[in-house]
């Protein structure tokens, strides 16, 4: 099984990458207080489909480049069009 994850773009500038923000939660050691926490994911967008705001989600995969190892599965919501075309 690989980890799929879900997440809203962060960046959608480079060609064919995206960086996906995932938010989670983890439970302090000490107060026991639940705590959200967020990461980058850097993931493969083969047809530069996505763009910033969209949830998408991301699924595990083998390396692409030093820091992209994660791929595009698919659009959950696309986010509402910003005035300009920008990308």
């Amino acid at each position: 099984m690989r980890a799929v994850r879900s997440g809203v773009v962060a960046s959608a500038v480079r060609d064919k990458t995206i960086a996906v923000t995932v938010q989670y939660q983890v439970k302090h050691g000490k107060y026991g207080k639940f705590m959200l926490r967020e990461t980058t994911l850097h993931a493969h967008d083969e047809a530069n489909e996505c763009r910033k705001g969209d949830r998408v989600e991301v699924a595990e995969c083998r390396p692409y480049s030093k820091t992209k190892h994660w791929r595009l599965v698919k659009v959950l919501e696309k986010a509402p069009e910003q005035p300009g075309g920008a990308r």
